[in-house]
């Protein structure tokens, strides 16, 4: 990746009203690849059967901000950090073998 070059333009601060938008609306349509009957929320879809994904622009309304999500994490707080990689299995206990002892002596009369 490649630093961004000093003076890049960065998003101004929107002024708009941060009230909490409605709840999205449940409409539904055809996929407009296989025809599969789909569901989705506010204009916005995506077939299971053949993964048609139809644009973000196409919704009945705008999508909320970062700061309108309610399950945002509050400011000075960060989600913990994502490895790349699955975490080792567990280690594995050794299985008990034979007590470590003297060995057995042969009977003497047999």
């Amino acid at each position: 990746m490649t630093p961004r070059p000093h003076g890049a333009h960065l998003p101004e601060e929107r002024t708009e009203s941060t009230a909490p938008l409605p709840p999205p609306e449940l409409t539904e349509a055809e996929c407009r690849r296989c025809g599969t009957y789909i569901a989705g929320l506010d204009g916005r879809y995506a077939c299971g059967v053949c993964g048609w994904v139809n644009d973000h622009s196409e919704g009945h309304r705008r999508l909320p901000r970062a700061d309108e999500d309610p399950d945002r994490p509050t400011k000075g707080r960060r989600r913990p950090k994502q490895l790349p990689w699955p975490p080792p299995p567990p280690a594995q206990e050794l299985a008990p073998g034979p007590a470590a002892g003297p060995a057995a002596e042969p009977d003497p009369g047999a």
